[in-house]
């Protein structure tokens, strides 16, 4: 099983959900469906540090340069945000992860400011300035 685990991953995965669902767990891959189970967890954190990237990205280019705001900034942080608060509704457990992954999508978020506003990485504060709450308000609007 683990060489259709590395060859063909559509047919090991039907198989293992009809071994797990027939309640053949001797027959089953655990150690590999363990491993895919835990991945689909780590995506589940890449999806929320992501979300968390571009929106301060777009909080970072609306703090630091006013005269460029757009109407397509605007849109693209109320997204995130509706979006972020869906994903942390639909993963609670990942409120426990928020600070480090608000950490990491910082410094993401830094590098993709300084690339589409031309500004020095150290325009930007090197420390996240936004809190959660704020981070998902509809109402926060950076001066």
């Amino acid at each position: 099983m683990a060489n259709t685990y590395e060859s063909d991953f559509y047919a090991w995965a039907n198989t293992q959900a009809a071994l797990l669902r027939a309640g053949a767990l001797d027959r089953a891959d655990i150690e590999h469906i363990a491993e895919e189970i835990e991945s689909l967890g780590k995506g589940e954190l890449r999806e929320l540090e992501n979300r968390l990237t571009v929106l301060f990205t777009h909080l970072l280019e609306w703090r630091f340069q006013p005269t460029l705001r757009s109407r397509g900034w605007e849109l693209t942080i109320k997204e995130q945000r509706r979006r972020l608060r869906r994903h942390l509704a639909q993963n609670p457990s990942l409120k426990s992860k928020l600070t480090q992954a608000i950490e990491d999508a910082y410094g993401d978020a830094i590098l993709e400011a300084a690339r589409q506003t031309g500004l020095a990485e150290e325009a930007f504060p090197q420390t996240c300035p936004f809190t959660p709450e704020q981070a998902i308000d509809d109402a926060y609007w950076p001066a």
